[in-house]
């Protein structure tokens, strides 16, 4: 529909550089419900959108009044529109890499994924090593870590490396196994394990910093490949109605892959990276950057993963009591960091899960910041106090066990949460049996956290998990797995509300990356990036979210999805 004359003109002025910049719409989306996201239940009739900016929001007579000639009414139906939608923790290209190699998470047994992995090498009999992720085994019937001696039953002469979906174990076949050089005799390294059958030989599996031992026999990927991963995952997850995305654990060939998109205008989503430590001076140097690209962020690692038993905890894990886990950091050297990231105004992303790793994380970044401070008081000039204000806004990643008393220091020291909620109705069907009943009421903790002013930032963790954001807002708003079951231990007081559910994927997702001024809520002067799927999430009953479907994903004002169709 086409608006031929303009009733009167109401122009939104952005103060720039050192002029005035009258925006007028070139689009009104209406129709439908459409949540502002601003405050809970507040809806309006009409947002209008020039040049990618919200320039009005509120009833469609004022709307129409601002728009310019040759506009636009876009009516969205019975849909209903959100303030986009951020995934504030996503391995984007192993997003793209899980649809483009062996993607086995939809592998329920051991059988199954030995049925799989033949069908794989008897459809692609040129393959000299077979490379594969996404399984997981805490619903298996077997009860167990599969083992080289499973694999090698179907794929014996080639080798063959299949990664945890949480990216923290991986299975290798004897064939990988014998080409590694792993053997009897080969130690675990630091941060790692490698697990043994009775006799003291490697069983095929490997933990963490282990995992590296065989990796190596697999070529890296081009910066070509990586290109093509990250376009795919950008397809996949502009499909599930998400806007932006914090790309963590990034690596200079995504990086080179990530300027290459943005020089050829091909980023759709907003992109918030945090790189690899290696690459701090990337991070302080904010390159690459774009229109949609920001990389600001440096992400390292204090523990492993609780489903492999390497997340680091106080007293033992129940069903192996001579392990407490894995510590993957030195303080020294991550002391060091600290000081090089607050010098450059670099935000850190710590990937903490079990209790002592979280309380490592905030000690040691409570120890940084006190130094930093205490060499950098603020200045006064005039009798005013300096106008740079402290705001790191570090964050620890996964933050799924916290005892009490940290649970306060997150608010003390002003540390992002940036958890995941599907972790949680995944994990609480082993938890108990690695923690017991006593520890889990203090994992996954997102009620009291938020009770206590702690910023919980929202995410998947893709492709450890589906990277799906209806699935992450139904694990926070209801809290049971997607069958709708629950058990003693899922403690469902700590469920959040549905408007602080659809916080943690828009207004505190953009604080979590320095962008609350342009996105997370739909209002005057902030970026048109919107989510609009075909259900009421604020309003419908629980067993009605997991059926809901994106309809539209709007980012600056253009429809990355669904696509165009070829005129």
């Amino acid at each position: 529909m086409r608006i031929a004359a303009l009733l009167s003109l109401s122009l939104l002025t952005l103060v720039g550089c050192n002029r005035e910049v009258p925006i007028r719409a070139d689009v009104i989306y209406t129709g439908g419900t459409i949540y502002t996201g601003a405050e809970e239940g507040q809806t309006v009739e009409a947002v209008a959108v020039g040049d990618g900016v919200i320039v009005f929001t509120g009833d469609m007579e004022t709307a129409i009044k601002t728009t310019k000639d040759g506009a636009r009414i876009v009516n969205i139906g019975d849909a209903v529109m959100f303030p986009g939608f951020t995934d504030s923790h996503v391995h984007l290209s192993g997003v793209g890499q899980r649809e483009l190699t062996l993607n086995l998470d939809q592998v329920a047994s051991i059988e199954e994924l030995k049925s799989v992995l033949a069908s794989y090498h008897d459809e692609n009999p040129d393959l000299t090593q077979i490379y594969g992720r996404g399984w997981i085994e805490t619903h298996w019937p077997e009860g167990r870590f599969p083992t080289a001696a499973d694999i090698d039953e179907v794929v014996p002469d080639i080798p063959v490396f299949l990664v945890r979906s949480d990216g923290h174990a991986a299975l290798a076949n004897s064939a990988a196994l014998e080409a590694a050089g792993v053997t009897t005799e080969t130690e675990d390294p630091d941060g790692g394990a490698i697990l043994k059958t009775e006799d003291g030989a490697p069983n095929g599996m490997l933990i963490d910093n282990a995992i590296g031992l065989v990796s190596g026999l697999y070529a890296e990927p081009t910066t070509e490949d990586v290109k093509r991963a990250l376009e795919v995952g950008y397809d996949v997850y502009a499909s599930r109605g998400w806007t932006g995305v914090h790309n963590v654990s990034v690596g200079q060939q995504q990086l080179d892959a990530l300027a290459q998109l943005a020089l050829s205008g091909d980023i759709p989503l907003r992109t918030y990276n945090a790189v690899n430590a290696d690459l701090i001076d990337a991070a302080i140097d904010r390159s690459p950057s774009g229109k949609r690209l920001t990389t600001r962020g440096v992400k390292i690692f204090m523990d492993g993963a609780l489903g492999s038993r390497g997340a680091l905890l106080f007293d033992p894990y129940n069903d192996a009591p001579d392990t407490r886990g894995l510590i993957l950091a030195d303080k020294d050297e991550t002391l060091a960091l600290y000081e090089k990231a607050l010098d450059g105004s670099v935000q850190i992303a710590i990937h903490a899960i079990g209790d002592r790793a979280n309380k490592l994380a905030l000690d040691w970044m409570g120890e940084a910041f006190e130094t930093y401070q205490a060499e950098h008081p603020p200045e006064e000039t005039d009798g005013e106090e300096d106008e740079h204000v402290f705001d790191p806004r570090w964050r620890i990643e996964h933050s799924q066990m916290v005892r009490p008393e940290e649970q306060s220091r997150f608010a003390d020291l002003a540390i992002i949460a940036s958890m995941q909620p599907s972790h949680a109705i995944g994990d609480l069907h082993f938890a108990p049996a690695r923690v017991g009943l006593n520890r889990l009421g203090r994992a996954y903790a997102w009620k009291s956290l938020m009770d206590q002013g702690v910023i919980i930032a929202g995410g998947s963790d893709a492709p450890v998990e589906v990277g799906d954001p209806i699935i992450e807002f139904y694990a926070a708003s209801v809290r049971k797995d997607l069958k709708g079951f629950s058990a003693e231990g899922w403690h469902p007081e700590e469920a959040l509300s549905r408007f602080e559910a659809l916080q943690l994927f828009t207004q505190n997702a953009a604080y979590a990356s320095f962008q609350e001024d342009d996105l997370g809520t739909i209002e005057i002067g902030k970026k048109a990036d919107f989510s609009i799927f075909d259900r009421d999430l604020m309003t419908i009953p629980d067993e009605e979210i997991l059926l809901t479907k994106p309809v539209m994903t709007i980012v600056g004002g253009d429809v990355v999805w669904p696509p165009k169709a070829p005129e």
